[in-house]
């Protein structure tokens, strides 16, 4: 089948907008997660659309592509896909309602979700995704390198903090691969890397991840301090004392933030929440 060509449009700065074109490193991306043949995929900020090729010549069976830049969603509604394999949704990506538009598109959960993500956006629509139901499967996404650093990093490494443990609650990560800033068009200041994020399994993932992401907001955002110190205030919200949480976590008080891996995190979430 025959497609018009990839649309010629500039990015734009004030939407993070940076684009890959090499078919090859595209396809790289397509599969970095497993295969798309015959699943349903999401993909946010497709741009020219060159992903979106390649998740189509990959075989993906329901590609949506929520874009809010209208240049490029007008553009991906002219393709013949368009409506039936292909559907097209111009929209903030953060105020998707994704069950529903999964529904609309006739897809099958949990959905994959594969994007080169706007760099303005990329954290916060993740840890949504993070804590979203059963229409997530697995995911690929771009990112600039630090931030796939983050989310990958475990206890005791240089980037690890909040979105590493929110990450492990829910999901195994690594980091596919990286790529310099030559890759892309307009070139970003930053290397950036794929980060491959595959859920765990109902009885391995941890359920109250908003208990968790509360106590790792605390805990990280004075990660100077030891948790007896850095615990005090959110232990004190919930009628009880950081000593008494720690413990009974069986969690060193002296310890700081960025040494307790995800177990103990756990274990720290359910003796707060009682």
């Amino acid at each position: 089948m025959k497609r018009p060509p990839l649309t010629a449009a500039p990015a734009r700065k004030a939407l993070g907008q940076h684009f890959l074109h090499d078919p090859d490193i595209l396809h790289r991306v397509a599969l970095a997660a497993g295969p798309v043949a015959g699943r349903t995929v999401i993909e946010v900020g497709p741009g020219p659309g060159g992903l979106t090729r390649a998740l189509l010549d990959e075989g993906a069976d329901r590609l949506i592509a929520v874009e809010t830049d209208a240049r490029f969603a007008e553009a991906l509604l002219a393709w013949p896909e368009a409506g039936e394999r292909l559907h097209v949704r111009k929209e903030d990506a953060r105020k998707t309602d994704w069950g529903a538009v999964i529904a609309q598109a006739g897809g099958n959960m949990p959905a994959m979700v594969i994007a080169n993500l706007p760099y303005n956006v990329g954290t916060p629509l993740f840890v949504s995704w993070l804590k979203a139901g059963a229409w997530r499967g697995e995911m690929a996404l771009m990112f600039q390198k630090e931030v796939a650093l983050r989310i990958c990093a475990q206890a005791g490494e240089a980037h690890y903090g909040r979105l590493a443990v929110l990450t492990g609650a829910v999901a195994n990560a690594h980091i596919a691969f990286s790529l310099p800033p030559g890759a892309f068009k307009p070139p970003p200041k930053v290397d950036s890397a794929v980060a491959v994020i595959t859920p765990l399994t109902d009885d391995k993932r941890f359920g109250d991840l908003a208990i968790l992401e509360k106590l790792t907001a605390a805990a990280f955002g004075q990660r100077r301090k030891m948790l007896r110190a850095s615990l005090k205030g959110i232990a004190k919200a919930h009628g009880k004392t950081a000593g008494d949480v720690l413990e009974q976590a069986e969690i060193d008080p002296t310890a700081r933030a960025e040494t307790i891996d995800q177990a103990g995190w756990r274990r720290l979430a359910l003796a707060l929440s009682g």
